[in-house]
């Protein structure tokens, strides 16, 4: 076996993009941002989650950036270890952004929204 034929399984782990745009931002903006963060996911070996939750305009808790309001999106994604860094730096310097933050949810919590989607989906086959 030579050196160049091993390959270096990948260890994939779910993790959940929490992203506040700005509120200045139209409809049109917003949407462009989060496709371009799906591009970034997708470019540092991350497969982004079939479900984005946009909860929409809501009340910061403090004023940043001179807003008091901003809109709310939560992207989960699967990613080696590196994904998260890599999409971190790159939403960092995003002028629609005004917060993120990348978590790995525990793998109850993240059964417990798969089981529960699966019975949404039976519920409305029926």
């Amino acid at each position: 076996m030579k050196a160049g034929d091993h390959k270096e399984e990948r260890q994939m782990s779910q993790y959940e993009l929490c992203v506040v745009l700005s509120a200045k931002l139209s409809d049109e903006e917003r949407a462009a941002a989060i496709e371009k963060i799906k591009e970034y996911i997708s470019r540092y070996n991350g497969v982004v989650g079939e479900k984005i939750e946009e909860w929409g305009k809501k009340r910061l808790a403090y004023e940043i950036q001179h807003m008091k309001e901003g809109y709310y999106y939560f992207i989960p994604f699967t990613g080696d270890r590196n994904t998260p860094n890599e999409l971190e730096n790159q939403v960092r310097i995003m002028e629609a952004v005004i917060r993120y933050l990348v978590v790995k949810p525990e793998e109850k919590l993240v059964a417990a929204k798969a089981e529960e989607e699966k019975a949404a989906a039976e519920t409305e086959a029926e």
